[in-house]
């Protein structure tokens, strides 16, 4: 009997591969890691045969965890992915290049163009964003500048997810999550003309994947990827959405006006509504619910910072407990009184204009590891704070927020992110919140579900932490810093890179 569901999570630097019962209980697990290539400054890339291959054999060993013939009883797949950035393929679905991810700001000279003209406000006001250097609009306008052959062999413009779906089924396809990157019209749906002649890509407009609903079946496995991964052929391959999006269903934080936090490589701040409400600081997106928009204020600039320290400084010699418990202990015997050391967590980008980067301020010779190591993790939760009092300024927020993404297997960096909001935050037993999401999708496309937020598959809360009024107090009193000094180091900032530029 086919009644698990398999979902497939391709973040930045790790793809997950998960199967699940059809309410969402998880069965097994398989993943696996893919650098980044940074082969110039500014450029973040992956190879897409490298990603697929990842994710194939992230499959494989999920199914093999689960035991001989699991592949038999999977009803249907579901998809998430890392949103934005640019996978482009050719006529017979073959990488014309590497895959560039959303954390590259080789397109931060054409924003500059852009920004304070017509492009820009036309921008926001039909799609409910303006580009970040990531961002499709912008990476294509790159492209069709310094390598236009790219564009000239280029079939088909897709995300992450949609790779992977290619190479799956054979068949191209997006959904409304990730569409909305740059090109679809926030209110009504469906490509805009007129957005892609505002950034001059009018003649890119057939080359831009058909869009299916997020619980749609767009696909079935071919027996090439059967072979590869162990899947049965022929089983439906549903067409899944933005990974931030799948996350919110799959901890359960779906419902409108309720805050969701991603601390993964990427600072997701996130709130379902009922309306579209435009802002520069955030952007709007279609839901996976037709009806409903994605409000998310983001930046590269979250849980990314930890993996990049880590991998400059070694890792802890101790391992047998995890990194995150750790590093835990190792930063609580440095939590007491006033924060000494700055950290802004801007090593892959922040919300900011101009040209930021990371920054260690206060630091003492008597400070050690455990020092530093609470600066970058309060440094992550202050960026994360900047965007959520963004969104609050606009939009009514209620109640706890939930928080998922490495920072939330950490219980001490969970309760910053409480002292640092003021708010409750909650924790739920989901490990893989993404790939839940896309199997929720999955298994509602064939009929396990009635619907991805069936309350048969809700998540359960794992831990709950309140703020602690003398933390709190503590991180406001280093958010006003963090604050001056971003205001202060712009012009420092901005002579450190001019070499680069």
């Amino acid at each position: 009997m086919r009644d698990l569901v398999l979902g497939v999570d391709a973040g930045h630097t790790v793809t997950k591969a998960v199967l699940f019962d059809a309410v969402g209980r998880p069965v097994a697990r398989g993943s696996g890691s893919l650098p980044l290539n940074t082969p110039r400054a500014h450029w973040v890339e992956r190879d897409m045969d490298d990603v697929w291959r990842t994710a194939h054999q992230a499959i494989g060993a999920c199914l093999a965890e689960a035991g001989p013939d699991a592949g038999r009883a999977v009803a249907a797949v579901g998809l998430a992915g890392h949103g934005d950035g640019l996978y482009a393929v050719d006529e017979r679905g073959r990488p014309v290049r590497a895959a560039i991810v959303a954390m590259d700001t080789r397109a931060e000279p054409v924003l500059e163009e852009w920004r304070g003209t017509p492009i820009w406000s036309r921008a926001l006001e039909l799609s409910g964003t303006v580009p970040f250097p990531g961002s499709p609009a912008a990476l294509l306008a790159w492209l069709a500048r310094h390598e236009p052959g790219v564009l000239q062999q280029a079939r088909w413009l897709l995300s992450c997810k949609d790779w992977l779906r290619l190479r799956m089924t054979g068949a191209v396809a997006t959904d409304p999550t990730d569409a909305s990157a740059s090109f679809t019209d926030m209110r009504r749906g469906g490509y805009s003309p007129e957005l892609l002649d505002l950034y001059g890509l009018g003649a890119l407009a057939d080359r831009l994947p058909p869009v299916l609903a997020c619980d749609a079946v767009s696909g079935t496995v071919t027996r090439e990827a059967a072979a590869l991964t162990g899947l049965t052929a022929g089983i439906p391959v549903v067409t899944g959405a933005h990974d931030v999006d799948a996350a919110a269903l799959g901890i359960g934080g779906s419902t409108p006006g309720e805050l969701c936090l991603i601390a993964g490589s990427f600072s997701i701040n996130q709130v379902v509504g009922e309306r579209p409400v435009v802002d520069p600081r955030w952007q709007v997106r279609h839901f996976v619910r037709p009806g409903q928009w994605m409000t998310m204020s983001t930046s590269p600039a979250s849980v990314a910072n930890l993996e990049w320290f880590l991998r400059v400084t070694g890792l802890p010699a101790e391992q047998r407990d995890g990194v995150h418990e750790v590093l835990g202990r190792e930063v609580e015997a440095h939590l007491d009184g006033p924060s000494q050391v700055l950290f802004h967590p801007f090593v892959y980008g922040s919300p900011h204009l101009g040209p930021t980067s990371g920054t260690f301020l206060g630091l003492r010779g008597w400070h050690g590891r455990g020092h530093l190591l609470r600066a970058l993790m309060e440094g992550v939760v202050l960026n994360h704070r900047w965007h959520v009092d963004a969104l609050c300024s606009k939009l009514r927020i209620t109640g706890a927020a939930r928080l998922t993404g490495g920072a939330a297997r950490s219980e001490v960096w969970s309760q910053m992110f409480a002292d640092a909001l003021r708010r409750p935050v909650v924790v739920t037993e989901v490990a893989e919140s993404a790939a839940r999401g896309a199997a929720l999708l999955a298994a509602t496309a064939v009929g396990l579900l009635d619907d991805a937020t069936d309350p048969r598959a809700g998540a359960a809360v794992l831990r709950r932490h309140e703020p602690d009024p003398d933390r709190a107090a503590v991180l406001d009193e280093a958010y006003e810093v963090y604050l001056e000094a971003l205001e202060a180091l712009g012009p420092v900032w901005a002579r450190l890179n001019a070499p680069e530029a």
